[in-house]
């Protein structure tokens, strides 16, 4: 007899015989608002084939489950792939995600991809989905897989098998269609319901379900500078020859990852010279530098690394801090949960902020105010700061690029920087390192490091962040003048050696332990990075530790 604890509706009951969990969820009578994808088997993430043998807890899942609406994405993409090779005998390739969908690109089409094409290949879509197509999955001897993908010519894959060193190895089937996936799947086509598929500059945009209504896809959002951006560095990497975790891999062993170190690196100085150089030789010149990203973008660096550019061009930087104009704790806007909103912008006092910026602006001198977040309130220490027409003032925070923040100082004053880290190198083709995964890994470290909190502690918060990032931070990155990505293509080498430890901590009686499990197996295909060349002024100092800068 096994004892199965379902976590959905509180029920235990014994079964005399193993079940899948697809047929524990009937037998439990679990009902939830859409469709069951998978569950969490002892806080693992499982498909619903799989078969429970011994007593475990039973938590089942549907898309408005984070890991539900990965499965979604994955299926959705293979799905693609099928009828991208029925339609044009070709292969896709799915590059980021852009105005609430997933890019992707044709080999062998560039401006000549059509509208037509598009819909041929939407229309298959449709129909393998009616069709209601099983995604099966086989386990065979990894050096059994890696031949299927060397003969397919799918190096990338074969290679990151290698890497892994694993005995066996998963691979799914859909039709005539293999391939490898680092993550589940749904059980068959029948569960893609909602979905779209639109011509996008060169290529295609996936449009996925809405994630606060999944019955819907999500309006296109029109995100051009990001794209620029996120081009621009697909581009150096095919130049570098390290699109793919595999290229990065090729370097450690080969020796070159050194080069590839100071490269980025170079590149990341250049780029922030360029950005000063746009600031010193605008028409008229900007006294005002407001930049703004998500968490662990490396927002700080980036601004202490762009004060010294200016200085390099002749201005002098001095920084506003926004964290000394939130409001006294009493007059803190309440979320829905009756707790402090301390990310919402009224939480900011944007009178005393516009108040004193043109006070600094016309020449005046101003106090400087400070906030004690012990008393939740605001003082001043006597210190004071103006400024003259050789100074440009720096503000870093997740408000800054909100036009309402600083509605009453002169926009042709302004400058504004988004800065975020958006990864550009690839698992393979058909999957690409998210970057929130690069970010959530960066504060893992950082928090562990310089706060002591553990992977858990931070895994779980980290939704908590997202929902404050969609609210306050990306609705606005559109309003960049420029957009500076931080991502380095060597960074998950590096961040390996310092994550991986603190993340195989979280206990497996925790809910955020299938969120590790998946952080550590996309570890296991990427070679550690030693960080000796990595140089004092570099981004990744903010988060390892060893920064010249200070914060």
């Amino acid at each position: 007899m096994i004892e199965i604890i379902c976590k959905n509706n509180g029920v235990r009951k014994q079964f005399e015989t193993p079940l899948s969990l697809l047929q524990l969820a009937k037998d439990l009578g679990v009902e939830l608002k859409y469709p069951i994808f998978g569950a969490y088997v002892n806080n693992k993430l499982k498909e619903l084939d799989y078969v429970v043998y011994n007593s475990r807890t039973v938590k089942f899942i549907d898309i408005t489950d984070v890991n539900g609406m990965r499965m979604y994405v994955r299926s959705l993409c293979f799905l693609l792939q099928k009828a991208v090779g029925d339609v044009t005998d070709g292969h896709v390739r799915i590059e980021h995600s852009i105005s609430k969908g997933y890019y992707c690109e044709l080999d062998g089409f560039n401006s000549d991809l059509t509208d037509k094409v598009v819909a041929d290949i939407v229309t298959r879509m449709h129909e393998l989905v009616k069709q209601d197509l099983p995604y099966e999955r086989k386990h065979l001897l990894t050096e059994d897989v890696i031949k299927i993908f060397e003969d397919k010519s799918a190096h990338e894959k074969a290679k990151l098998l290698r890497t892994r060193g694993h005995l066996y190895s998963s691979i799914y089937r859909l039709a005539d269609k293999e391939d490898y996936f680092y993550g589940c799947l749904l059980p068959s086509t029948g569960y893609l319901s909602v979905f779209d598929l639109k011509k996008y500059n060169d290529g295609m945009l996936l449009m996925i379900p809405k994630a606060s209504d999944p019955t819907v896809t999500a309006d296109v959002l029109a995100q051009d500078k990001l794209f620029e951006v996120l081009h621009e560095f697909k581009g150096w990497n095919k130049i570098l020859n390290i699109s793919y975790i595999s290229n990065i891999n090729d370097k450690v062993d080969s020796g070159q990852v050194g080069e590839l170190i100071k490269i980025s690196e170079a590149l990341h100085e250049k780029k922030m010279a360029n950005i000063a150089d746009m600031i010193c030789n605008r028409p008229i010149r900007p006294r005002l530098v407001l930049l703004s990203g998500p968490s662990s973008s490396g927002k700080t660096t980036s601004a202490q690394r762009l004060a010294v550019q200016l200085k390099v061009v002749g201005l002098s930087p001095v920084t506003i801090s926004l964290d000394n104009y939130f409001v006294d704790r009493e007059k803190t806007p309440l979320d829905e949960n009756g707790e402090y909103d301390f990310e919402c912008i009224e939480a900011l006092d944007m009178p005393k902020l516009n108040e004193d910026l043109n006070a600094l602006l016309a020449g005046k001198t101003i106090q400087v105010p400070k906030f004690s977040f012990i008393e939740g309130k605001r003082y001043y220490d006597g210190e004071t700061m103006s400024i003259d027409e050789n100074t440009i003032i720096l503000a870093e925070g997740i408000h800054a690029l909100n036009p309402r923040l600083t509605s009453q100082v002169d926009d042709s004053l302004k400058f504004k920087i988004y800065a975020s880290a958006l990864t550009t190198v690839s698992i393979d083709d058909q999957n690409r390192i998210p970057t929130t995964d690069t970010r959530l890994i960066r504060r893992i470290v950082r928090d562990y490091r310089t706060r002591g909190y553990s992977a858990l502690d931070t895994i779980s918060r980290w939704p908590s962040v997202r929902r404050g990032e969609d609210r306050h931070i990306f609705p606005f990155q559109e309003e960049a003048d420029v957009m500076f990505n931080t991502a380095l293509p060597y960074e998950t080498g590096v961040l390996k050696r310092y994550a991986e430890p603190i993340i195989s901590q979280v206990p497996p009686n925790s809910p955020a332990y299938a969120e590790a499990i998946r952080l550590l197996k996309f570890f296991s295909y990427v070679k550690p990075i030693p960080d000796d060349e990595i140089p004092p002024t570099s981004i990744l100092r903010e988060f390892l530790g060893g920064s010249s800068f200070k914060y």
